[in-house]
Parts: C-alpha cells; structure tokens; sequence
C-alpha cells in the first residue's frame, strides 16, 4: 500500500472506531445509570435508548450514501460528525431516559458508514481495498472489546454525562481529521446512476443479505453468552473483557493469512465462502457445546475469524461491483442492512431465548447461514486483482 492509501485506511478506520465506540461504551452501564433517573423504571424505554442509535443509522445510510455520490465524500462526513457531536452534547445533558433518548438518535442520525467506506474504496487500489477494509472491520472489533475494559472506568470517574461529552469532543477532533489528515480521493466524473440499478444488482443482492445474516448473528450472539460466561465460567461482567480482548486480538491477526493468500492468488471466493461455514459450523458448536469452558472460548475464537475475514471482503466486493458513480449508494444499501441485522439481531434472539431457549437462537442463525452458504456459493468466481499505480490525488 502507498503512503496514501496506508494514512487514508488508518484515518478513516479511527473515524469508524470512534463512531462505534459511541454505540459500544454505553452498553455495559446504561441498565445500572438509568435507574437512577426519573423514567429509568420503564425497561421498554431503556431498551429504545440503547438501541435507538441504530435504528436512526439504519433510516440515514442510504440518503447520506446518496449525497456523497453527489456533494463529495468529506463533506457527508463532517455533517455526519457535527450530528454526532450534537446528539453526544443532547444526550450528556439529559436528565431523564428520554432525553438520552432523543440524544442517541440525533447521534445515529449522522449516517456516515457508507460516506466511510466510499472514501477508503475511492483512495485505495484494488488490489489492497480488502486489507483497507480489514483496517476498519478490526477497529470495530477492538473497540468493542476495549469499551468492555474502559466503559466501567470512565463511569466512576466522570458519569454517564461525561463518557457523552467524551464522545462529543472526539467526533469533533475527527473532523480536524477528515479535514487535514485524511487525503483527498482522486477526482472521478461519472454518470449519474439511478437508485434503482443499485437495488436491482444480483450481486448486491448477495452481499446484502450476507451483511444482514452477519450482524443478526452477531447480536443475537450477545444476547446469550454473556449470561453463560457468568454461568458456567463463573465470570463476572465486569471480567468478560478478558476474554474478549485476546479473542479479538488473536481472531484478527489469524484472519490476515486468508485475506492475503486469497488476494495474491486470486481464491478470494473460496475464502469469503469458506468464511461463511466456518460460521456456520460455529453456530452448530454453541448449539451443541455452549455450556463447556474450552469449547466456548474456542468457538468464540473462530466466529470472530469468520467475522473478522467477511467484514473485510464484503464492503470491498461491494465498492468493487457497484456502478462507480453509485458507490456511496451501494455502500448506504449494505450498510442499512448492517443495522437492521444489528436489530433484529437483538430482537430475534431475545424474542427465541425468552420462548425456546438459549441455544435455539444458535439454531435460528444457522439456518439463515445455510441460505446464505447456498447464495454465496453460487455467486460468479471473483478475479485476481492486477495491480495498477497509485491514483493520482485530486
């Protein structure tokens, strides 16, 4: 990778972290803060500010893809992170459930995921996209690991109100990096095209699914072992983050060897394919296993290989297929069905825990991986990519 591509892949990839890390650092203590607000006795409520963010995001990714087809990436970004300062500062304020509420959603608002992943796709070559996009799919792991370890800390120390304004002020330094650190994209005239074509395309169709299926699997997965670490592994919650950090740190590393064999040989199907089975085999594992130490911690290992390698491809194949002046609004598509998998992730989980039982939500994802085993392997062989110069910086 060039000098370039290295500084716009780790730029844009701490501008997602951070975003993420809005999501994640609230997760661990928001249940204990809202009880000691006003309306924090309504669980319904509770469960909507949690998950409100992404419900937001799952409305904005389209147009705000949309819009960086036609005004420029870096612009919908930085409108995207005044919204997310803005909701920070609502919600930092805010002295009731509601008001947190009101503030999450503004910050999901500020849909730039797509704008993101446009940008890294416009800024690197072809054949280097998946390691840029493998960049931001590791940052979303170790941020969620790392909000697990500081999450209760900044609690203590500085309050709900201040790991909001924390957030706040970092979503306003990385508009100082979009602006001075993050390179420009090349200069690209395109035609406009139509929404429609994007929606229509069979092989986004594919990834589409595949990027739902992924983060349903992944909620639904969160909805369930952490009660059986606590269970069977007797480890607290404040604890869960020893085994989560080495797990994300090792799934990552291990997941390199397949993307660059794939890349350099031209085997990127077999291994995005691959991928999804060893999903699938995964969720058979929790199915059959989830009560024994070892086979836990392994099987978590392994999900977060399969993730770890379908996070990095997906995005990549998608900015690869999709029509160049439609980018932003393939990459909107895909992303919307992020969230909606992230929601219905956690409602179908607990909805099958709650009815049936634990492992039965392991059940219900791996049908849904066998389906997506089945579209996946039928999808046309992926190319070797060539190598070409770097682009030329507008």
């Amino acid at each position: 990778m060039s000098r370039d591509e290295i500084r716009s892949a780790t730029s844009l990839a701490s501008i997602f972290a951070l975003r993420m890390l809005g999501l994640f650092l609230i997760l661990p203590v928001f249940a204990i803060h809202a009880k000691t607000l006003p309306d924090g006795d309504n669980a319904l409520l509770v469960g909507l500010a949690m998950g409100i963010y992404g419900l937001s995001q799952a409305f904005g990714q389209i147009p705000f893809g949309i819009a960086s087809d036609k005004f420029g990436r870096k612009r919908i970004i930085v409108i995207g992170l005044i919204l997310f300062a803005v909701g920070a500062f609502v919600a930092a304020s805010a002295t009731t459930v509601m008001g947190v509420l009101i503030g999450r959603a503004i910050q999901g608002a500020g849909a730039i995921s797509a704008a993101i992943t446009a940008l890294i796709a416009d800024s690197t070559r072809d054949e280097h996209r998946t390691k840029a996009m493998a960049m931001v799919g590791g940052s979303i792991g170790l941020t969620f690991a790392l909000s697990l370890v500081i999450s209760p800390l900044l609690y203590q120390s500085i309050g709900m109100g201040g790991i909001f304004a924390l957030t706040g002020v970092l979503s306003l330094i990385a508009i100082v990096v979009v602006l001075y650190v993050t390179p420009d994209a090349p200069a690209l005239q395109h035609e406009p095209v139509p929404l429609s074509v994007v929606l229509k395309n069979r092989e986004l169709m594919r990834l589409n699914y595949g990027v739902f299926v992924l983060h349903l699997s992944q909620m639904a997965m969160f909805v369930v072992v952490p009660s059986v670490l606590v269970q069977f592994l007797d480890l607290p919650v404040a604890s869960h983050w020893k085994i989560y950090l080495p797990i994300m740190f090792a799934s990552f590393i291990a997941m390199l060897p397949a993307i660059f064999i794939g890349e350099k040989y031209g085997k990127m199907k077999q291994v995005f394919v691959g991928a999804i089975a060893l999903l699938l085999l995964v969720q058979l594992g929790f199915w059959q296993f989830l009560q024994q130490p070892f086979a836990l911690v392994s099987l978590l290992f392994a999900f977060f290989v399969a993730f770890n390698i379908l996070e990095a491809s997906q995005p990549s194949l998608v900015s690869r297929i999709a029509p160049p002046a439609a980018k932003g609004a393939a990459l909107g598509v895909y992303n919307t069905l992020q969230a909606i998998g992230l929601f219905c992730g956690g409602a179908v989980g607990g909805w099958v825990k709650q009815n049936l039982s634990g492992s039965s939500v392991f059940i219900v994802c791996a049908i849904m991986t066998v389906l997506w085993l089945i579209i996946a392997i039928n999808m046309p062989d992926i190319a070797k990519r060539t190598k070409a110069a770097p682009a030329v910086q507008a």
